[in-house]
Formats: C-alpha cells, sequence, structure tokens
C-alpha cells in the first residue's frame, strides 16, 4: 500500500537504507548531509523531493515521473474553475455609505484651516 506509512523505502543514496515511509522525508535530509558526495550526484524531481535520481536519468525521470500527472491534474483543474469555497464563501463585505463631501467643503472655504507647517513654523519663530 503506497498510503501505508509504515512500508519500508530504499534511500536513494546509500541503497542498504530501509526506513519507514513516515521518516523518509527526514532521513533524507540527514542522509544528504551525511552523504554529500552522493547528493551531489543525484538530482531532484520537481514534482516529488523524495525522488533522487543521477543528474544524467533526470530528464527521463520527469517524463515518466507518476507524480507528474498529479501535478498536472491539479494545476489544470486550478485554472479551469475558481476554488468552491470562494464561490460558496464570496466576500461580501461592503464599504458603508460616506457621508463625507470634501469638495463641497473645500468650496464652502471652511474657517478653521489648519496647517500644521504653518502653525509649528509660527511657534519656533516666536520663541526665538
Amino acid at each position: 500500500d503506497v498510503l501505508d506509512p509504515e512500508r519500508l523505502i530504499q534511500c536513494p543514496l546509500v541503497k542498504h537504507h530501509l526506513i519507514r515511509a513516515r521518516r523518509f522525508p527526514y532521513h533524507l535530509v540527514k542522509c544528504k548531509e551525511s552523504n554529500p558526495e552522493i547528493a551531489k550526484k543525484l538530482a531532484t524531481c520537481p514534482f516529488n523531493a523524495r525522488h533522487l535520481v543521477p543528474w544524467a536519468d533526470l530528464s527521463d525521470h520527469i517524463m515518466k515521473c507518476k507524480d507528474k500527472a498529479f501535478m498536472e491534474q491539479d494545476a489544470a483543474s486550478r485554472s479551469c474553475q475558481p476554488p468552491q469555497e470562494q464561490l460558496n464563501n464570496g466576500n461580501t463585505w461592503q464599504a458603508p455609505p460616506c457621508d463625507e463631501d470634501w469638495e463641497t467643503e473645500v468650496l464652502e472655504g471652511s474657517e478653521s484651516t489648519f496647517v500644521w507647517a504653518s502653525l509649528h513654523y509660527s511657534e519656533q519663530n516666536s520663541s526665538s
């Protein structure tokens, strides 16, 4: 069973390492650190980081990788339809009506116009 976390998987770096599926990602990280010379010779599959293959075989692996189909199917389904959850829970927020009319206020010429820079400048000059 592919989904069994207890199944044993052979390490692509050191062939005599058999690791439980649930520990495999952690093992890969540690095994790469412990075997840097072997790790340099292996490329990581763009569809599944658990797939390490010799650099020379990478393009062939990419063409045949079973996880490629899942990625392409997922990408196609995302581009064709918006997420169902967004359709069901669409954003219904609307801004409240605004009672302000800045253009009218400017035309009426408010007498209590406050300009900070002018007031601040005047205070500094009067205290000198």
